[in-house]
């Protein structure tokens, strides 16, 4: 058995071994790079500089988030490369609902003990969720924290900063009474609801993730583990053609929460949800878990990542721009004028 390099690695941090985890993970960091950077990973902080970014009037946008608990089905699955991806995604998905492009991604990892390959194919992950979003994983922290995490236990954390025009950022003032939603496809889950989905599927169901599921077409492990969707490209490249008056990531609180922070007073939402196909998990999670109609929608994206709100002359030319970055985008519903006496800002046809 090895004796520890020290009386700090014997408490249960190594800080040889976080080293070596640097010097791994550089070349992956470095990949992502682009001429805003100055510095390598390694340092007390990560530089970027913005000035020759080509905005008159640039706004800095940023966002924080994590994965929840879709990182217990990382650990059961024994599969940590795709959960990066998924941290990337809830924070630069937030940031372009602004109009905002992402800059630069910092990521926070803590564990119990540092395991170097696990920690390697996180950041992998991580790495490959900035590549798509176009943006620099230009640092982070890695913290070991023994009698915090129970062994093989971590967490991780995302930051990203994005920039915009002052004078281009989407803020939903310019929603109107008579614009059409336009829903674009999820890949599934996401990264929302985890801790209903492992109730569900495995205290309930008593289901292993490596067992198939017919109604799913692959392992229950595969189709929680689908990494969230990034909308970044298509958003940004649609936005060069066509004006967005709004936009909605559709994350924790699903519809019933999410939508109503974009609308000005005096708009309400209706969405028919016969209007898209909803992928199947979400079908086997209402009827197996018996779960509400109107829970579903306030729980789950539903088969809906993003949301983009635009002029009803322009909707053919938008959902066209969308199809052709790659989008699978339906319209989902319009906005109508609220009454006084309406409480609620989201109607969903047959829910609520």
């Amino acid at each position: 058995m090895t004796e520890p390099s020290s009386r700090y690695a014997e408490a249960g941090v190594d800080i040889d071994k976080g080293n070596e985890f640097v010097r791994r993970i550089k070349n992956i960091v470095a990949e992502t790079h682009g001429r805003g950077v100055l510095n390598d990973i390694g340092g007390f902080s990560g530089l970027f500089a913005i000035g020759n970014a080509g905005y008159e009037d640039p706004v800095l946008i940023a966002s924080t988030d994590g994965v929840g608990t879709k990182l217990t089905v990382a650990k059961l699955c024994g599969r940590h490369d795709t959960i990066g991806i998924d941290l990337v995604a809830m924070c630069v998905n937030d940031v372009v609902v602004s109009g905002a492009k992402p800059l630069f991604f910092l990521d926070y990892f803590s564990i119990s003990r540092l395991d170097i390959d696990l920690a390697t194919e996180v950041v992998k992950g991580i790495a490959q969720g900035c590549k798509i979003s176009g943006c620099a994983l230009i640092g982070g922290e890695t913290a070991e924290m023994p009698g915090l995490y129970q062994s093989g236990d971590y967490d991780i954390a995302g930051f990203v900063v994005g920039i915009a025009e002052r004078d281009s950022i989407i803020d939903g003032s310019d929603i109107r009474v008579g614009d059409k939603i336009i829903g674009l496809a999820s890949s599934g889950l996401h990264s929302n609801g985890y801790s209903l989905v492992r109730k569900i599927c495995f205290e309930e169901l008593n289901l292993s993730v490596d067992q198939q599921i017919k109604e799913l077409g692959c392992t229950l492990g595969e189709e929680l583990l689908r990494p969230t969707r990034i909308y970044v490209e298509s958003i940004l490249k649609t936005l060069r053609h066509h004006k967005i008056n709004g936009l909605v990531h559709n994350t924790g609180g699903g519809f019933l929460d999410n939508v109503p922070r974009i609308l000005p007073a005096g708009c309400k939402a209706v969405i028919d949800p016969a209007a898209w196909p909803a992928p199947p998990v979400f079908t086997f999670l209402e009827k197996n878990g018996r779960v509400s109609r109107e829970e579903m929608f306030r729980t789950f994206n539903m088969g809906i990542g993003m949301m983009a709100l635009v002029n009803d002359d322009i909707v053919e030319d938008v959902i066209q721009q969308f199809e052709a970055f790659g989008e699978h985008p339906y319209v989902i519903g319009e906005i109508v004028a609220k009454s006084e006496k309406d409480n609620q800002s989201v109607s969903i046809k047959g829910v609520v």
